[in-house]
């Protein structure tokens, strides 16, 4: 632009005739002069309102290095509702990622087979709740039965005893006592305990229903053995209990970790106590909030910072109409004007 004005003046040459010479389209060449002046954002590395800060990076990185055996997902929302950085999980993730750390992933693609019974949605109530029961066995030193509530994921309990029938119907009656108004469905695997004549009997007296999966296909039972999954992963195997004992005192605390403070994927992310409770539409509510006031935070910020550096504010001068310069109209000047 400044050539173009110099020599514009000098030769009183039209202002237009100058794109062809130079080898620029004149559609360029005045999307240029409309932008003269201003900062150059439309397509360059400069700062927008959403890109994160530098503290809000490293402080993401440094909550990953603490709790490095989460998926990128669950750490965003341990953030947000421990208030330390109001992020996405896209943009969590590639900060991580930026930093040169491996970064855990979540999910799988999603698979038509192996979707089993489906929950009724509704939290713990008569006629709504499901306590799939199952049989574990931890490192061959004990046996468990847990039980849980299919639509909010609480685990109502497990219970490290023998395997006897009549062990597994003072379970479920333990369970129904935490819940007096439930009439909850069994599904089960095809066991011994499960198919005895007196647990039959037992389930028509409790006023409850039984279902059992398919032989071979624990798919039907599928949030039970997820939950299995998860207490090995994330409590037998790392820990390693050595007698009966160590290992219902260290399930007993993954239990009460899992209901109270693991955020839960297949219920957005909150706890199964906020869930069974009904706070989940509340706590989505006031982590919408958080990210927005953070949005709103890192553009009042950038407002507030100095002028780029790649800015390039200039004063003086006009740039005059094609056709036009400032000593007046130019006409048709020759070639040999430039030189």
């Amino acid at each position: 632009m400044d050539f173009v004005r110099r020599w514009s003046e000098k030769t009183e040459i039209s202002v237009g005739r100058f794109p062809p010479w130079l080898g620029i389209a004149a559609s360029k060449f005045y999307n240029w002069r409309q932008r003269y002046g201003r900062v150059n954002e439309h397509n360059g590395w400069i700062p927008r309102d959403f890109w994160l800060e530098p503290w809000e990076k490293e402080a993401i990185i440094d909550f990953h290095g603490k709790n490095p055996l989460e998926g990128y997902r669950r750490l965003t929302f341990m953030m947000l509702d421990a208030e330390i950085v109001a992020v996405k999980s896209g943009e969590r993730m590639a900060s991580v990622e930026a930093s040169g750390t491996a970064v855990a992933m979540e999910g799988q693609a999603p698979r038509a087979k192996g979707r089993g019974l489906s929950s009724r949605r509704s939290p713990t109530g008569t006629g709504t709740s499901m306590f799939p029961t199952s049989t574990y066995r931890a490192r061959s030193t004990t046996c468990a039965v847990c039980w849980m509530d299919t639509f909010v994921s609480w685990c109502i309990g497990i219970c490290g005893r023998s395997m006897t029938e009549a062990e597994i119907e003072v379970i479920l009656e333990r369970a129904k006592e935490q819940y007096p108004e439930a009439k909850p469905r069994i599904i089960s695997d095809n066991g011994p305990q499960f198919i005895a004549r007196d647990f039959k009997e037992f389930i028509r007296i409790s006023g409850m229903t039984h279902v059992r999966t398919s032989p071979f296909y624990p798919q039907s039972n599928g949030k039970l053995e997820r939950w299995h999954k998860s207490l090995k992963s994330e409590c037998i195997r790392p820990l390693t209990p050595l007698t009966p004992e160590d290992a219902r005192r260290l399930i007993q605390t993954y239990v009460d970790r899992y209901n109270t403070v693991r955020l839960h994927s297949a219920i957005g992310y909150v706890t199964p106590q906020d869930m069974l409770a009904g706070r989940q539409a509340e706590i989505h509510a006031e982590r919408d909030r958080k990210l927005e006031q953070a949005r709103q935070q890192r553009q009042l910020r950038r407002q507030q910072a100095p002028p780029s550096m790649f800015a390039r504010f200039r004063s003086g001068g006009k740039m005059t109409s094609p056709g036009e310069t400032e000593a007046g109209s130019a006409g048709t000047q020759p070639c040999s004007g430039i030189t």
